[in-house]
């Protein structure tokens, strides 16, 4: 920066004598266009029910998770994330319902795509929801091995694409597998479906509440990630990662955690300047909503959290709070609107 500041010709404070001065010169924005909305729907439920470790996230059965749905859309949501619960009985180490066309994230797809085409659906690929050892890949020698897992993603993504997933979002971490997809996609003339890839996707503490959502905790009891999901002491391995995937095909890559790992957001996002998506993960989530709602601190704070990521070089943000927020932004225009068209017809009379 060449430009030399001296007080008192520069008072920086003059920007902040009031409310809307602040926001006339705000940097960052976040809006209802940001945020995508996850969503939890478990085989062989009647209705909804509370996830303990995620306060105010419930899942969904097949049938309920469709009026959530248009709440969603009606809130100013457009893009939703699935993730299934399946039945424990349909879990092996080969992780096999995930190739099952018929199995709980196709038909339900299928079903929220028929009653709302509008809305963008966002597909897992991933095996740890379906295998009886809770890791995101096939097992051999007691390794997570890369080629044997890729064989299998690649079969899913196409059933998730012939489902209707407008994006298929690989989260696994295996060495190749975009490209894989990618081609596979292609070559059954899925031209049009985009491939969100978790590019840097963290070996984290902070994904516990999810785990206990999905109900793949105790499959993989004290297993470790490790040998796939990339170390948190790593900076320049996110570089090498990102690079990767986006010349095997993908179109968004995605930081996972979030608000820990800003600087990997911002270092993406100012190297590559694709569209860069974050994750604010179940424990950071469930951390700050337990704060909120416990009074230690402001309410607030979730709708700071996500603007940090934005301000960090975030295009969009996964986030429990999405409907929440949205509706807490959508609400403070509407005063906004209401108060703005009560003046002009004053002026007009």
């Amino acid at each position: 920066m060449n430009v030399k500041r001296n007080f008192p010709n520069s008072r920086l404070r003059r920007l902040r004598v009031n409310d809307n001065l602040i926001k006339l010169v705000s940097e960052t924005s976040l809006s209802s266009n940001d945020l995508i909305q996850p969503l939890f729907i478990k085989e062989n439920l009647e209705g909804t029910e509370p996830i303990d470790s995620m306060p105010n996230i419930l899942r969904f059965s097949a049938e309920s998770v469709l009026n959530e749905v248009e709440d969603i859309l009606n809130n100013g949501i457009n893009s939703i994330a699935l993730f299934p619960v399946i039945d424990e009985s349909k879990k092996d180490n080969l992780g096999k319902e995930a190739l099952n066309k018929s199995n709980l994230i196709c038909e339900s797809i299928r079903s929220i795509k028929k009653r709302f085409p509008e809305i963008i659906t966002i597909a897992d690929v991933a095996l740890d929801p379906y295998t009886n050892h809770g890791h995101d890949g096939i097992i051999k020698d007691d390794y997570v091995d890369n080629d044997l897992t890729l064989d299998v993603l690649k079969s899913q993504s196409l059933l998730l694409a012939e489902s209707g997933a407008d994006i298929i979002a690989p989260s696994d971490m295996m060495d190749g597998r975009i490209g894989v997809i990618r081609k596979a996609l292609e070559d059954a003339d899925y031209k049009n479906t985009i491939l969100l890839s978790y590019a840097a996707k963290y070996n984290s503490k902070f994904y516990g509440p999810f785990r206990d959502a999905v109900n793949s905790a105790n499959n993989l009891g004290g297993a470790s990630k490790s040998s796939y999901q990339m170390s948190f002491h790593n900076k320049n391995e996110a570089i090498h990662e990102v690079a990767m995937d986006i010349s095997e095909g993908a179109d968004i890559v995605m930081i996972k955690p979030g608000m820990p790992y800003l600087d990997i957001i911002s270092l993406v996002k100012d190297t590559f300047k694709v569209p860069t998506f974050a994750y604010q993960v179940s424990g950071e989530y469930s951390m700050l909503k337990l704060a909120i709602d416990k009074g230690w601190l402001d309410e607030n704070v979730m709708l700071e959290s996500l603007v940090s990521f934005k301000r960090a070089g975030a295009d969009a943000i996964l986030t429990y709070a999405a409907k929440e927020i949205s509706k807490e932004i959508r609400t403070k225009w509407l005063v906004l609107s209401n108060f703005m068209m009560k003046k002009a017809l004053i002026k007009m009379f």
